[in-house]
C-alpha cells in the first residue's frame, strides 16, 4: 500500500509535479483527432451549420471535453486510490464484459457481430475499453508486491489468468480485435524481467494459427520443435546437448515412420510418427526440468504441448468459431483468396485514399477517396482521412506525437521510484503501441483488419474516455512526489 505523503511546503500548484508534456502530447492528439472526424464526416447538407449536434466532430468534441474533465478528476484524486482499489477495479471491470453476453439485445445490442456494448440513451458504450484499464490497474497490483517474483511459475500463473479471464469473455462476445489488445502485456512482463526466451515461443504461439493456414500440420509440429528446443537451449544454455536432444526427437520420428512403411504398410503417418517422437521428447525434457529444478523450462514446455494440441485442431477452430467475415479477413491477408469489390474493398479504397495524399495532402476537408469510397472512415479506417488530406508528411506528424505520448509514458515509469507506477505506465504503453501498430497497419493492408481504434483519433466516446483514464492515471501516478514513497 502506498503510504501517507507530505507535500512539500513549497508546492504551489494544485497540479505540481505532473507532467506538462505528456498533458501537452495528449491535447494535440485529440485536437488531431477532431479535425480528422471533422474532415471525415462532415456533411454540409445537415441543417443548423457546423456546430449542430448532429455532426460527428460536435458529439466527439463533448466527448473530449468529458474526458478532459474526467482527467482533471483523476488528478485531483489520491494517488494511493489506483493501488488499493485495482481489484475491485478489475472485478467491476470482468463483470462488464460478462454483463454484455449476458443481457438482452435491448440492453446490449450486437453492432457489427459483436455483442459487446450497452445501450445508454442516446449513446452506446463498449466497456472493453474500461476493462482494459482494470486489467493493467490489477497487473501493477499484483507485480508490485515485494513477494512477486517474475521467475516463480505460480506468481506469473497469477499474472496470466488476470489477462486470460477478460480475454476469454472478450472472445465470447466475438470481439476479438479488442480481446487481442491484452497480448500487448507480454511487453511489460519481457520489461519485469521474464527471459526472453520464453518470449518467443509465445509470440510464435500467437502467430501459429494465421501459419497453419499456409503449411501442414507436420511441418508446423517440426517447426515447433525446433523453435522450443532453440529457445531452451538459449534460456539455460548447453546449445550442443539441445541440438542432439532435436537430433535425437527428428531421428526417432524418422526410425518410426520407416519401421512402419516397412513391417506395416503406411500404418502411421508421418505426422503422427512426429508426435509420438515429440511426446517422448517431452517427457524426457520434462523429467530433466524436474530433477534439475528449471521451472522456466517446464513453462516452455506446457506452451509447447498447448501448441501441439492446437495444430490440429486451427482448421476446426477457424470453421467453428470464427463468424464468416473474420474467416475472410484471414483469408484474404494471407492470398488465399481475392475479392475487390468484398473483403478486399476496405483495404483497397484505403491504401488508394492514403497513396493520393502525396507528401502534403489534398488539405482541410478536400479529401474525396476516403470520404466517399472508405467504410468506416472516421473509426477502424480514420488513419485514411490523416494520409488523404495531411499527406506523407502530416501522418508522421501524428504517428510522431503518438509515439512521443508512449516514450513519455515509458520515462515516467522509468523515473519512479514505485513499481506499481512503473508497470502501470509501462501497460498503458504498451497498449497505446499495440492500438497504433495493429490500426495503422491494417490501414495500409499489413495486419488483417481486426476493429481496432487508433488512440484519440478515431471516432467514438468510449474508446477516447478510456484512452484519457488510462493516460491520466498514469500522470497522476508519476505526480506523486517522490521522496519517501514505500509500497507494502
Amino acid at each position: 500500500m502506498i503510504t501517507n505523503n507530505r507535500h512539500n511546503a513549497n508546492q504551489t500548484s494544485l497540479f505540481e509535479g505532473v507532467d506538462r508534456i505528456a498533458i501537452l502530447l495528449y491535447v494535440l492528439l485529440v485536437i488531431c483527432g477532431l479535425i480528422s472526424i471533422t474532415s471525415a464526416c462532415y456533411d454540409e447538407t445537415i441543417e443548423g451549420g457546423f456546430f449542430t449536434f448532429a455532426h460527428s466532430h460536435v458529439k466527439q468534441a463533448l466527448w473530449a471535453c468529458g474526458a478532459l474533465v474526467i482527467g482533471i478528476i483523476i488528478l485531483l484524486l489520491d494517488s494511493r486510490y489506483y493501488h488499493m482499489y485495482a481489484y475491485y477495479a478489475y472485478a467491476l471491470g470482468v463483470l462488464l464484459i460478462t454483463g454484455t453476453i449476458i443481457l438482452p439485445e435491448a440492453l446490449a445490442p450486437t453492432i457489427n457481430g459483436a455483442k459487446a456494448w450497452y445501450d445508454v440513451g442516446p449513446f452506446n458504450v463498449q466497456p472493453v475499453e474500461f476493462t482494459k484499464i482494470t486489467v493493467a490497474l490489477a497487473m501493477a497490483r499484483v507485480m508490485s508486491n515485494y513477494s512477486f517474483s517474475i521467475s516463480n511459475t505460480h506468481h506469473l500463473m497469477r499474472v496470466g489468468m488476470i489477462i486470460f479471464l477478460p480475454l476469454a469473455i472478450i472472445i465470447l462476445q466475438n470481439d476479438t480485435g479488442s480481446g487481442v489488445v491484452l497480448c500487448s502485456f507480454l511487453f511489460v512482463l519481457y520489461r519485469e524481467g521474464l527471459n526472453k526466451w520464453i518470449c518467443i515461443p509465445i509470440l510464435i504461439v500467437a502467430t501459429l494459427f494465421i501459419f497453419s493456414f499456409l503449411f501442414t500440420p507436420l511441418f508446423l509440429l517440426i517447426l515447433l520443435v525446433v523453435i522450443f528446443t532453440l529457445s531452451n537451449a538459449m534460456m539455460i544454455g548447453n546449445l550442443r546437448a539441445h541440438i542432439i536432444f532435436l537430433a535425437s526427437v527428428c531421428g526417432s520420428a524418422l526410425l518410426l515412420y520407416g519401421v512402419s512403411e516397412l513391417l506395416f504398410t503406411n500404418a502411421l503417418s508421418g505426422y503422427t510418427c512426429m508426435i509420438i517422437a515429440s511426446l517422448g521428447g517431452v517427457i524426457a525434457a520434462g523429467i530433466y526440468a524436474v530433477r534439475r529444478n528449471i521451472p522456466a523450462m517446464l513453462l516452455t514446455i506446457g506452451i509447447f504441448i498447448g501448441s501441439m494440441v492446437f495444430v490440429p485442431t486451427a482448421d476446426k477452430i477457424f470453421e467453428s468459431v470464427l463468424k464468416p467475415h473474420q474467416k475472410e479477413r484471414i483469408l484474404s491477408f494471407l492470398g488465399i483468396v481475392s475479392d475487390p469489390s468484398g473483403v478486399d474493398y476496405n483495404v483497397n479504397q484505403s491504401k488508394i485514399a492514403i497513396g493520393s495524399g502525396g507528401i502534403i495532402g489534398k488539405g482541410f476537408l478536400q479529401g474525396t477517396q476516403s470520404k466517399y469510397f472508405v467504410p468506416e472512415k472516421q473509426t477502424d479506417f480514420i488513419f485514411c482521412t490523416v494520409g488523404e488530406e495531411w499527406g506523407f508528411i502530416g501522418s508522421i506528424i501524428v504517428l510522431g506525437l503518438l509515439c512521443a505520448l508512449i516514450l513519455r509514458l515509458m520515462k515516467m515509469g522509468e523515473r519512479s521510484q514505485e513499481p506499481f507506477c512503473r508497470i502501470y505506465n509501462y501497460c498503458v504503453a504498451s497498449i497505446l503501441l499495440f492500438h497504433a501498430m495493429v490500426n495503422v497497419g491494417m490501414t495500409i493492408g499489413l495486419i488483417p483488419v481486426m476493429g481496432i481504434p487508433l488512440p484519440f483519433i478515431s471516432y467514438g466516446g468510449s474508446s477516447l474516455v478510456a484512452f484519457t483514464i488510462l493516460v491520466f492515471i498514469a500522470i497522476r501516478l508519476d505526480a506523486t512526489p517522490r521522496k519517501g514513497l514505500m509500497t507494502a
